[in-house]
């Protein structure tokens, strides 16, 4: 089965404050050391496959350059990334080639470096149209140059374009959120991603706003009863425009689905190279998933990869709380081929169970988040855990996403 890969540039020319990724301003000075490192690890990869007890295969029909920002890099380091990938690995004539930008990174230059290296998808982290909005979080760019770079990436060929938008943000309204859904739509954007705000003590804007500060227009963020709403709005509104949920988090027109991170959900193999890259491989027992530091200082020292077996019982449990999240649900009936059906059967109470209380809708041997159950998605999957396994974070993480 062919290879997704996943090349982390964890560069910014700013640090928003709702992020809570691996990624940061750092120097130029950096950048050079870091992809020299990351092109080892790529030349390395098939010792590396061994070392974690994975089998490769050559052949990749996807690339994604996540980050971070990767349109930062200088020309030559980027064309050195994708020259080193063609060198490593069988790319499919056919693959889908995904990197994440900025708007408002996206120089002439850039374009016609990224369409002479086959880029034929972008991923544009706009997360609001409304100008204010897009400041309050430390993002550079305004609508105006964002309408500019879909135009040049359509004029250059790349008519393959994500729009990432976020519900949540700080001063965002009902009425400001609908202008972005509405302009997202007549953008002609085929694939929006559209997330609710995290709060964590991971990102800066997470951390006030769970001690109540005023720093980072923490006191303009919405209630959770708000964004919820918000969620349910885009839902409903990009549907209505034929752009199609088919992920908890992902819509797109008939077509455009990211065969990169159906990879992630579907349980296909992938590699992952850079600062906080997952990957997972299969094996003769099963599978094996393995990552890298998450820290830069870590992953420029050398410090090994973290490495875990997925064994029976985790294969099952991916099976579920990944194939949740698409709107397509989980099979019954494959699960029972590929697991037994005393697995299946074992489940039925917890299946029983969220389908009474409406977080999930059966259809025969199909099962389905609801809507109400894509906003308690964590909750639902955390049912499919085996007891001595909930909250050790177990969860599969594949390389992050907003931007797919």
């Amino acid at each position: 089965m062919p290879l997704g890969l996943y090349l982390s540039v964890p560069f910014c020319r700013t640090k928003c404050t709702y992020c809570n990724f691996a990624s940061d301003v750092f120097s130029k000075a950096v950048f050079q050391r870091y992809i020299d490192r990351v092109c080892q690890d790529i030349e390395c990869c098939v010792a590396t496959a061994e070392q974690m007890g994975g089998r490769l295969e050559r052949a990749a029909d996807s690339i994604y350059l996540g980050g971070g920002t990767p349109t930062v890099l200088e020309i030559e380091q980027l064309e050195r990334l994708f020259v080193t990938i063609s060198q490593n690995f069988e790319v499919s004539s056919t693959a889908e080639i995904t990197v994440e930008c900025a708007p408002g990174t996206l120089t002439d230059a850039v374009i016609e470096t990224l369409r002479r290296c086959g880029v034929n998808r972008v991923s544009l982290g706009v997360q609001s149209f409304v100008d204010q909005e897009a400041a309050s979080v430390g993002r550079l760019h305004n609508r105006t140059a964002v309408l500019n770079d879909i135009t040049r990436l359509r004029a250059a060929g790349v008519t393959n374009i994500n729009v990432d938008l976020i519900a949540g943000l700080p001063h965002q309204t009902a009425e400001s959120w609908g202008s972005s859904l509405q302009q997202t739509i007549a953008s002609g954007a085929p694939h929006v991603s559209v997330y609710m705000l995290e709060v964590d003590e991971d990102s800066r804007l997470g951390r006030e706003l769970i001690a109540g500060g005023t720093r980072y227009h923490a006191h303009f963020v919405p209630d959770e009863d708000l964004t919820a709403d918000m969620y349910l709005m885009a839902c409903e509104q990009l549907e209505a425009a034929g752009v199609r949920q088919y992920e908890i988090s992902n819509f797109a027109r008939d077509g455009y689905e990211s065969r990169h991170n159906l990879k992630y959900w579907t349980r296909q193999p992938y590699l992952g190279f850079g600062v906080d890259a997952h990957s997972m491989l299969v094996n003769a027992v099963g599978a094996v998933r393995f990552s890298t530091p998450d820290a830069l200082e870590e992953y420029m020292a050398g410090k090994g990869l973290n490495q875990a077996a997925v064994d029976r019982q985790d294969a099952l449990e991916e099976t579920f709380f990944l194939g949740l999240r698409l709107s397509r649900g989980v099979d019954l009936d494959q699960v029972a081929t590929d697991f037994g059906s005393g697995e299946v059967s074992s489940l039925a109470p917890v299946v029983d169970d969220l389908v009474k209380t409406g977080l999930l809708e059966r259809r025969q041997e199909i099962i389905r988040l609801t809507s109400r159950g894509r906003l308690l998605s964590n909750e639902v999957f955390q049912r499919f855990l085996a007891v001595d396994r909930v909250g050790t974070g177990v969860l599969a993480r594949p390389n992050r996403t907003p931007s797919v």
